[in-house]
C-alpha cells in the first residue's frame, strides 16, 4: 500500500491491484493506524473494478464512517446509481476533497 499523507486526509493506494487483499489490508490497517484521519482510497489504479470488487471495502468504510471520519473513494468506472448508499464515491481526488471538507463542516456543526 501507498499511504500519502495531505493537508486535511490520507490517500491510500494499491500497489498490488488485488481488491480483495487490499480490502482486507484496510480492515487491519486504518483501525490501527488512521483511526482519527480522513481517508481517500484511491481506485483508479483498477482498470477493471466492478461493484463487486467495491463491495471488498465496505466493512471498513462503515466501521471508519461509523467512527466520524470521512472515507472516501475515487473511482469513475462505476455507476453511481449502483453504488450502495453508505459509501461515498466520486470520480476524482478534487471532488473527494471537497466531500472530506463539507463533511467536516457538518461534523463541526453537530450533524
Amino acid at each position: 500500500m501507498i499511504a500519502t499523507k495531505h493537508e486535511t486526509f490520507y490517500l491510500l493506494t494499491d500497489d498490488n491491484k488485488d481488491t480483495k487483499s487490499f480490502g482486507a489490508y484496510l480492515m487491519r490497517i486504518v483501525p490501527e493506524h488512521y483511526a482519527d484521519d480522513e481517508i481517500v482510497v484511491d481506485l483508479t489504479v483498477y482498470s477493471q473494478i466492478t461493484l463487486g470488487h467495491l463491495l471488498h471495502f465496505l466493512e471498513v468504510s462503515n466501521l471508519h464512517r461509523g467512527n466520524k471520519h470521512s472515507f472516501v473513494f475515487v473511482c469513475d468506472a462505476i455507476d453511481i446509481d449502483d453504488i450502495p448508499l453508505e459509501m461515498v464515491v466520486v470520480p476524482t481526488l478534487g471532488e473527494a476533497e471537497d466531500i472530506i471538507e463539507m463533511e467536516n463542516i457538518e461534523r463541526d456543526l453537530g450533524f
